[in-house]
């Protein structure tokens, strides 16, 4: 049964892609957000074997530091320098906005136990960061275990909601009160994610995808070996600042920069890591006795993007940059290719990567900050 659910997870994305290559109208929903909604199914319905956990783990740690490299060998880097100045006002924007709703939300949900203070500062670091600054934070403030495990589950079933609402509902909703995306690039070289998957199952595409694997396996094996080398709570963000990197050093060389066919085989892998995650959402964890945390956790995700919705509206931030950024500080960073191929704009990919490489690096001084300005 193992077996047969790991090529499941590797298999369902190719018929998937095969599907929208055939019929249109399964391409305007997107390959992303057809294998999510599998995902979120096949987690539910009680078909996946117990011991799956460790497997699905296994397979999100190896797809995503495969898929960041091959999405970046195509980008041009020093184009993409005229939106960073977007990128950092979103950032400031989207922190702004998480850190100022979880002060409003202590003062909702504030229910005087000896815990409680803890709790925001544990919701500013994941929110800003990432699970590993959750864990940090965890450590530093000395928080029960027990409400840990609450805080941790109760956020990974509410940020798995939140990402579907991204993807399903977040642009229509969004461009009503943001500009659109402006791209770096003329209008010849505009790529739309709708058509990576053209001609994906042609052969003389094959000696293409195992060149743009092994130099991207290449990078996957440096950046985890410096990983290795640092702190455990500050591993995730090395190796994803290190990867990141390597595929823009990369991206600089011309054979490697017009490997087109990466991109493909970078957004296989995007699909293989959505469909995985999805199926890690169980709802069946959940119970009504954390349903007061559950309700915290909700409106400082919806609150958050709601204040960052008016910010940017202020400060005439674009949509795909306002998505990108909540989904990097909000779900983190390996997150950010799934939403850029819910969107269809892959240039945003490295914008939302250095956003939620930075919120890695100030989630754990701002977590702390919030929890003991609470205390």
């Amino acid at each position: 049964m193992l077996i047969l659910v790991i090529l499941l997870y590797f298999s369902f994305p190719l018929v998937v892609i095969n599907l929208i290559n055939r019929f249109p109208i399964l391409n305007k929903l997107g390959a992303v957000l057809m294998v999510y909604i599998v995902g979120f199914v096949v987690g539910n319905i009680g078909i996946l074997p117990n011991n799956i956990t460790k497997t699905q783990e296994l397979i999100t740690t190896i797809t995503i530091p495969l898929a960041i490299p091959l999405l970046i060998f195509t980008f041009d880097i020093r184009q993409w320098m005229s939106l960073a100045g977007t990128t950092i006002k979103s950032l400031i924007i989207t922190v702004v906005s998480v850190v100022l709703i979880v002060f409003i939300s202590t003062y909702i949900f504030d229910d005087n136990s000896a815990e409680y203070w803890k709790i925001p500062g544990l919701l500013v670091g994941v929110y800003t960061g990432g699970t590993p600054n959750l864990a940090a934070i965890k450590t530093a403030l000395n928080v029960d275990t027990d409400t840990y495990l609450l805080v941790h589950t109760s956020d990974m079933i509410f940020s798995s909601i939140y990402l579907l609402f991204l993807m399903v509902l977040g642009p229509s909703i969004f461009s009503r009160f943001l500009p659109k995306y402006k791209s770096y690039l003329k209008d010849s070289e505009l790529c739309d994610l709708s058509n990576d998957f053209d001609d994906f199952f042609q052969k003389n595409k094959l000696k293409a995808y195992i060149k743009s694997l092994m130099i991207a396996v290449i990078i996957f094996a440096i950046s985890g070996g410096l990983s290795f080398l640092v702190p455990q709570e500050i591993s995730m963000m090395i190796a994803i600042l290190a990867m990141t990197s390597l595929a823009i050093l990369a991206s600089f060389i011309k054979p490697i920069n017009r490997l087109k066919e990466a991109s493909d085989l970078g957004m296989y892998f995007i699909l293989v890591f959505s469909l995985t995650v999805a199926s890690m959402a169980d709802f069946s964890n959940f119970s009504f006795n954390s349903m007061y945390l559950f309700l915290n956790i909700g409106f400082v995700i919806f609150g958050s993007i709601i204040f960052q919705l008016l910010l940017s509206r202020i400060f005439k931030i674009d949509v795909d940059t306002t998505i990108i950024s909540s989904t990097a500080l909000i779900c983190s960073p390996p997150f950010v290719p799934v939403m850029a191929g819910a969107i269809k704009n892959k240039q945003i990919i490295f914008s939302g990567i250095t956003i939620g490489i930075i919120g890695y690096a100030i989630g754990n001084y701002l977590g702390i900050l919030v929890a003991y300005l609470l205390k």
